[in-house]
């Protein structure tokens, strides 16, 4: 995803579908976001978190346009057993998560903290631009 997303900080409670599209669409998120819906978010976040096992190779704009897209989950409230499966997955590949990388929303979500152990150059070499590492 590009761009930067707005957090309006309202959350929704579990939806169908068509109610996660009216929840995006309500809070101006993309046409392409809005369309796609729950499919289209957990097909995002499943997508990063495999390139997160993979090895990620992207920088740190990247990184947090993908952190952005679990806090949608969160907010849209399409989180269940397959989310939270990819949460697993991405949290054990992290490493200093204790080192804040990012601010996707309200709260301190897991994600936000530490970044893959795995990070190609670019990754590392931003955070050390930005005094995190």
């Amino acid at each position: 995803m590009t761009g930067s997303v707005t957090f309006t900080g309202k959350r929704a409670d579990q939806m169908t579908n068509v109610k996660i599209q009216e929840y995006l669409r309500d809070n101006g998120y993309p046409e392409h976001i809005v369309r796609d819906g729950r499919d289209g978010l957990v097909r995002r976040w499943r997508e990063f978190v495999e390139a997160v096992e993979r090895g990620y190779s992207l920088g740190i704009e990247d990184y947090r346009n993908d952190l952005d897209v679990r806090a949608i989950i969160q907010l849209a409230g399409a989180e269940d057993d397959q989310v939270r499966a990819l949460d697993a997955r991405f949290g054990s590949l992290l490493t200093a998560r204790q080192i804040r990388v990012w601010e996707s929303g309200a709260g301190d979500p897991f994600w936000d903290f530490g970044y893959p152990r795995n990070a190609g150059t670019d990754l590392v070499d931003d955070l050390r631009g930005e005094g995190l590492l």
